[in-house]
């Protein structure tokens, strides 16, 4: 809200691609979660290239989650979220 960025913030992401990555014969973790530190920022090691979706998940925020093509070596993406919508009750 207002710009401020979301401290620990919990952020999943997650290699789409449907293919199997290995090196070397193992197989490359597909899977991250992690949270933001007081910057509003969460930092993730080198990830295969390809489609990725990243869900974010904060106290007081809706819910972010959309797929993104990442093919370079870094790149940041910045993720704006929402306040909670208004609950509506049809009684």
């Amino acid at each position: 809200q207002k710009g401020k960025p979301v401290e620990a913030a919990y952020v999943i992401v997650r290699f789409k691609n449907n293919r199997s990555v290995s090196k070397f014969g193992r197989k490359t973790k597909l899977s991250w979660e992690m949270r933001t530190n007081m910057e509003g920022v969460a930092k993730i090691l080198p990830i295969p290239q390809g489609t990725i979706q990243i869900q974010v998940i904060a106290k007081n925020y809706q819910t972010f989650g959309e797929d993104f093509e990442i093919y370079d070596e870094q790149k940041t993406v910045e993720i704006k979220l929402n306040p909670p919508q208004a609950q509506y009750s049809a009684h």
